[in-house]
């Protein structure tokens, strides 16, 4: 990998390119170097060791309640030494999807203490940006960590992977995934198990059990974008 970092002044930021309809790279490009890529994980990278994902309030309580919250925060760890997740807007709290305050803390709770990732508020896109800034000039100015493109994200354990396999399966969350293979050893064993097996297991209750089994048995249909 070419390392992008220049000078010792000099700060660069590399933003994903489905950041650009964000206005947030505009705002970065008038205080430093913004670089738009595709990136495989996060939406910036702000030196080789740290990268930050950015959700609104509003995506951040969607993503809890399908699932992709822990799948992609978990990946964010896997590449990065020091992950970052940017929640902006509202509060959390205040979002007019109907979700309990607890599920929000518990999954804040998740976050920080078992992925440990480090978690930011900001109220807008312009607090963002300054917030992107100042974390990369720390990283590149003051503790001269470089910033060079990442390639391909690193080798998951295999105990990771079947999390993220059963975490793929209606309203599991990593968590839940965690609790299904503890339950029943397996992968095969999370798919092959009844209804009533699944609601044994603390936390799967009656409707995200049927959701399960609804899926795993339901007959494959060929995706109309398919030739």
């Amino acid at each position: 990998m070419q390392n992008a970092f220049k000078s010792d002044e000099e700060v660069v930021i590399y933003s994903d390119t489905r950041e650009a309809a964000s206005s947030i790279a505009s705002m970065l490009a008038r205080k430093c170097t913004v670089r738009e890529k595709q990136l495989h994980v996060a939406d910036y990278q702000l030196s080789e060791r740290m990268g930050a994902e950015r959700k609104t309030t509003q995506d951040f309580i969607s993503s809890i309640m399908d699932g992709r919250l822990f799948r992609q925060l978990h990946e964010l760890k896997a590449e990065f030494e020091l992950p970052i997740l940017i929640v902006e807007g509202q509060s959390l709290f205040d979002t007019e999807v109907a979700i309990h305050p607890n599920a929000i803390r518990g999954a804040v709770a998740a976050a920080v203490a078992d992925i440990r990732v480090g978690m930011i508020w900001t109220k807008n896109p312009s607090e963002t940006a300054d917030m992107l800034f100042a974390l990369a000039k720390r990283e590149q100015v003051a503790e001269k960590q470089g910033i060079a493109i990442r390639g391909k994200a690193r080798f998951l354990s295999e105990n990771q992977q079947q999390e993220f396999v059963v975490a793929g399966l209606p309203k599991i969350s990593t968590l839940k995934a965690k609790a299904l293979l503890k339950h029943f050893g397996t992968p095969e064993g999370v798919f092959t198990a009844s209804e009533e097996a699944l609601r044994q297991v603390p936390g799967i209750g009656e409707g995200i059990a049927r959701a399960v089994r609804r899926l795993l048995e339901r007959k494959y249909e060929k995706s109309i974008l398919e030739d």
